[in-house]
């Protein structure tokens, strides 16, 4: 009897022990370190004991579920636009991330659809934020500092361009303006790329091409949150 109180006393030394150096050592070393010491019979006779004492005082289940469960319908918009642009593009899946999340800040700031911000960098730079064409356009979506330093005067100049934040939102801020002179996308794509007299609209059906492979993960995003 006293042996086995002996024993009871000294596997909850342990046990105290083993509490308080958990974070630094594995639980699993411990208790093999111990058993090791101990011959067959006492092995038996602490285990109960280890494992009653193991037990937490309360226990809080969490439930595993798909990742997915967590999202709100437009971060898994979001991810889904993003994973698919990232690959491709072959761009950085976390610098694409940014990029999105800044073209539907943009489209609720200036009331453009993000899908259609995103596929104008698409066609503008494929989504290279320090991109310069030869006539001085500049970032992701290529904007012309010559022709709207009023709208890079609040961002610091023209050098704020190669900025991705400030890039998108004056690219948005841009589309939207000619969205309202001209009443139609079509014709408001064609003067953001300098090209309104183009009589077959390439520029517009390349943007318009873009935004419906988007479109398409925006509706299979929306379907799995109403399934």
């Amino acid at each position: 009897m006293d042996g086995a109180r002996d024993l009871r006393h000294a596997a909850r030394r342990f046990l105290a022990t083993l509490k308080t150096g958990l974070a630094l050592i594995g639980l699993a070393a411990i208790c093999g370190g111990l058993l090791v010491a101990l011959d067959g019979d006492e092995v038996h006779r602490a285990l109960p004991l280890l494992s009653a004492d193991l037990q937490p005082a309360e226990a809080t289940v969490v439930a595993e579920g798909p990742i997915g469960a967590l999202e709100t319908p437009l971060e898994r918009e979001q991810r889904a636009v993003t994973e698919y642009i990232a690959k491709r593009y072959r761009v950085s899946e976390a610098a694409v991330g940014s990029y999105v999340a800044a073209a539907y800040r943009a489209g609720a700031q200036y009331s453009v659809d993000p899908l259609l911000i995103l596929a104008v960098m698409a066609v503008e730079s494929r989504y290279n934020p320090v991109a310069e064409s030869v006539v001085g356009a500049k970032g992701l979506m290529q904007v012309m500092p010559q022709f709207h330093p009023e709208k890079l005067a609040d961002h610091g100049g023209e050098e704020a361009l190669l900025e991705p934040e400030v890039n998108i939102q004056v690219g948005a801020q841009i589309l939207r303006e000619y969205q309202r002179r001209f009443h139609d996308t079509e014709a408001a794509l064609q003067m953001y790329a300098g090209a309104f007299d183009e009589p077959t609209s390439q520029y517009a059906a390349k943007v318009f091409a873009e935004k419906a492979r988007l479109e398409l993960l925006r509706q299979k995003a929306r379907k799995q949150q109403s399934a």
